[in-house]
């Protein structure tokens, strides 16, 4: 495993939520990565983020990982579930909170 992918491995085990996107989720940088990160604040789930604009490694890395072109992607425990578009999808359907529930991810205290 390429030392990128160890990285990228380590960020998903940190959270049971993690968003990779550009910016923070104080600061997102692009419209994207903002729609998913309110999604996620909505839906009430503590989530770990990762700035691809600070690491051009990751940035190009989780491309390849998730065998998907864009950012932001969001993972749940360790699996892929989409980009922005996916997230939105998802929520509107009531998908994404019963995906959420389904894997016993909490909503924040």
């Amino acid at each position: 495993m390429s030392d990128v992918n160890e990285r990228i491995t380590e960020k998903l085990n940190s959270s049971d939520v993690v968003l990779f996107m550009k910016g923070t989720p104080l600061f997102p940088q692009c419209g994207f990565s903002s729609r998913a990160v309110a999604i996620l604040e909505h839906l009430g789930v503590e989530f770990g983020s990762t700035d691809v604009l600070q690491d051009p490694e990751i940035r190009q890395g989780i491309k390849t990982y998730s065998e998907w072109p864009t950012v932001p992607q969001l993972y749940v425990k360790g699996e892929f579930v989409g980009g922005s578009d996916i997230m939105m999808e998802m929520f509107e359907s009531g998908e994404l909170q019963a995906l959420l529930e389904e894997k016993g991810v909490r909503r924040a205290a």
